[in-house]
C-alpha cells in the first residue's frame, strides 16, 4: 500500500479505494480494476467484518482476490475503531489498516494511532488514520468540522502514520452525488504533510469534483455507497426483468457487472 499510494501521490494520480460488502464486490472490483489497468484497493470495513460475523473468512477470499488479479491490488481493514480487530486483521495478511480515532479526544486519538502504528509497521503493515469530521451529511459541515493544516502536521509527526484520512467537504453514506470539495483546503493540506491524503466519503462526489479533488493533491479516493446503489440496481432490474428468477447467481450478477463497469471507468477518471 505504501508503494502503490506513493507512486501515485508523486504522479499526482488518485488511485481507487472500494468496499467490499460481498465477494461479488471483490470480484467485480478486480474485474474493473483489470480492465481499466490501473492499480486498485480493495477494503473491507469494521462494520463489513461485523455483518458477515468474523473477518477471517472474508478477508481470505478478498486476499485472494487482489493476489490473483493481473494489475497491483491492495487489501486493506477500512474504519476500524477496534484495536484487536486491527491486530487480527494484520494477523491475517491485509496491506494496510485504517484506524479511524477521529471520535476521540485529540491527545487520545494520537496516543492510540501510535500505538496501533508502531504495532503494525513492526508486522510491514501501513495506517491510514483520520483527523477531522468526516461525518454525516449534516455534521460535515459544521464549524470546525473540517481538518486543520497544521493540526494535521503534528498529528502526522506525532503518530508516523503512512496516509491521512482528512475532512474537507464530503460525507458518508450519500446516495447522490451534490457534495463538494474544499479544493484550497485540499492543496493546503497537501502541501503541509509528507503523506498521501484519503478522501473519504467520495460517493457524494460527482466526476468533475473528484477529479478537481485529485488535481488538488488527493490520492486514495474512497467510494463504497455509490457501487452499492449500481448493484442494487441491476439486481432489481434483473429481479424485475424476471419476476420468476429464484438462483441468486443469476441476479446478482447483473450487480457484480454493473460495479466492474464503474469501477473500471473510475479508475480512468482518477488515474488518467
Amino acid at each position: 500500500m505504501a508503494s502503490l499510494l506513493g507512486d501515485a501521490r508523486a504522479a499526482g494520480r488518485g488511485v481507487g479505494a472500494f468496499n467490499v460488502v460481498l465477494l461479488e464486490h471483490a470480484e467485480a472490483i478486480v474485474a474493473g480494476a483489470e480492465a481499466a489497468e490501473r492499480p486498485v484497493v480493495l477494503q473491507v470495513s469494521q462494520n463489513c467484518v461485523r455483518y458477515h460475523g468474523s473477518a477471517a473468512p472474508l478477508l481470505a477470499a478478498v486476499l485472494q482476490q487482489a493476489r490473483d488479479a493481473r494489475v497491483p491490488a491492495a487489501v486493506h481493514l477500512d474504519h476500524a475503531e477496534d484495536v484487536a480487530l486491527v491486530h487480527e486483521a494484520v494477523e491475517l495478511g491485509v496491506d494496510s489498516v485504517m484506524y479511524d480515532g477521529s471520535a476521540l479526544p485529540y491527545a487520545e486519538n494520537v496516543a492510540t494511532t501510535l500505538a496501533v502504528v508502531e504495532h503494525c509497521h513492526r508486522r510491514g503493515v501501513a495506517v491510514e488514520a483520520e483527523l477531522g469530521e468526516v461525518g454525516g451529511k449534516d455534521g460535515v459541515h459544521a464549524p470546525g468540522a473540517r481538518t486543520d493544516p497544521a493540526e494535521a502536521v503534528s498529528f502526522v509527526a506525532a503518530t508516523g502514520v503512512d496516509a491521512l484520512a482528512v475532512a474537507v467537504g464530503t460525507s458518508h453514506a450519500m446516495v447522490e452525488r451534490v457534495a463538494a470539495v474544499d479544493a484550497d483546503l485540499v492543496a493546503a493540506l497537501a502541501a503541509a504533510v509528507d503523506v498521501p491524503l484519503v478522501l473519504h466519503g467520495s460517493s457524494g462526489l460527482d466526476d468533475d469534483e473528484l477529479a478537481a479533488a485529485v488535481r488538488a493533491g488527493m490520492t486514495k479516493v474512497n467510494i463504497s455507497t455509490h457501487l452499492n446503489a449500481l448493484f442494487t440496481a441491476g439486481v432489481r432490474a434483473a429481479l424485475a426483468d424476471d419476476p420468476a428468477l429464484v438462483d441468486p447467481r443469476r441476479y446478482v450478477r447483473r450487480g457484480r457487472a454493473a460495479v466492474a463497469e464503474e469501477v473500471e471507468r473510475l479508475l480512468r477518471l482518477l488515474a488518467p
